[in-house]
C-alpha cells in the first residue's frame, strides 16, 4: 500500500516547441495507462513526423510511479530521456508519456545544449497541461449472507463506493473500490457487523 492518498495526471494531450541554433524540438505529452499504450503513441508520432532525427521519450505508470522508462534514441546518454523524466518528476506526475522529437538544424549543441533543449521542450508541454488530482483507491471484497444485503448496499450508497463485481446468491460477494483516505472508516463500519467478512485484494 502507498503512503500518499492521491496522485497527479494530466487531463489533456499537450505539445510544446523549442528551438535552439537551428534544431527544433517538439514535445508531446499523453495520458497513458500501460506500456502498450506508450508504444502505440510513440509509433503514431513516428508516423506523423517521419523525417525527425530523434524520438526521445520517458514514461511513468501507476499511482505509485513504480513503472517508468526513459530513452535517448541515439542522443548522448542522459541528455534526452533522463531530462524528460526529471520534468515529469518535478511535476509529480504519473500515467504519462512525453515524446520529444528533434529535427537537427546542422549545428551540434553539445551536452549542456541538449540537456537544456530536451528539458525546456518538456517543460513547455507540461506548463500547458491541465493537471488533475486523483484519489488512490484500494480494492476490497466483502462476503455476506443474503439476509445482510440491505446493510451492505446501504454502506456502499452512503459512501459513494464503486462496485466492480457482485454475486448475489445465498452466499454473496461484492468487490469494490475505496478511496485510500476513506478506507479506515469503511473498514470500521463493515467490521462492526460481525456477519460480514472483508478482505483486501
Amino acid at each position: 500500500m502507498l503512503f500518499d492518498d492521491t496522485y497527479k495526471e494530466i487531463k489533456n494531450k499537450t505539445s510544446g516547441i523549442y528551438r535552439e541554433r537551428g534544431s527544433k524540438f517538439i514535445s508531446h505529452a499523453f495520458r497513458i495507462y500501460s506500456e502498450d499504450e506508450a508504444k502505440l503513441k510513440l509509433n503514431e508520432i513516428k508516423k506523423s513526423e517521419p523525417s525527425a532525427n530523434h524520438y526521445c521519450y520517458a514514461y511513468v505508470l501507476h499511482p505509485d510511479k513504480s513503472n517508468y522508462r526513459m530513452n535517448d534514441d541515439g542522443e548522448p546518454q542522459s541528455t534526452a530521456g533522463k531530462q524528460i523524466f526529471k520534468q515529469i518528476q518535478k511535476f509529480q506526475l504519473t500515467n504519462i508519456l512525453i515524446v520529444v522529437i528533434r529535427y537537427f538544424g546542422g549545428t551540434k549543441l553539445g551536452i549542456p545544449g541538449l540537456i537544456r533543449s530536451y528539458s525546456t521542450a518538456t517543460l513547455l508541454a507540461l506548463e500547458d497541461a491541465k493537471i488533475i488530482i486523483k484519489n488512490i483507491e484500494e480494492k476490497y471484497q466483502v462476503n455476506f449472507k443474503y439476509t445482510e444485503m440491505n446493510k451492505v448496499m446501504k454502506i456502499m450508497k452512503e459512501h459513494g463506493l464503486q462496485i466492480l463485481k457482485k454475486e448475489f446468491t445465498s452466499n454473496c460477494k461484492l468487490i469494490f473500490l475505496v478511496p485510500k483516505n476513506k478506507s479506515a472508516i469503511i473498514l470500521k463500519k463493515i467490521k462492526e457487523n460481525h456477519k460480514l467478512t472483508i478482505s483486501y485484494l
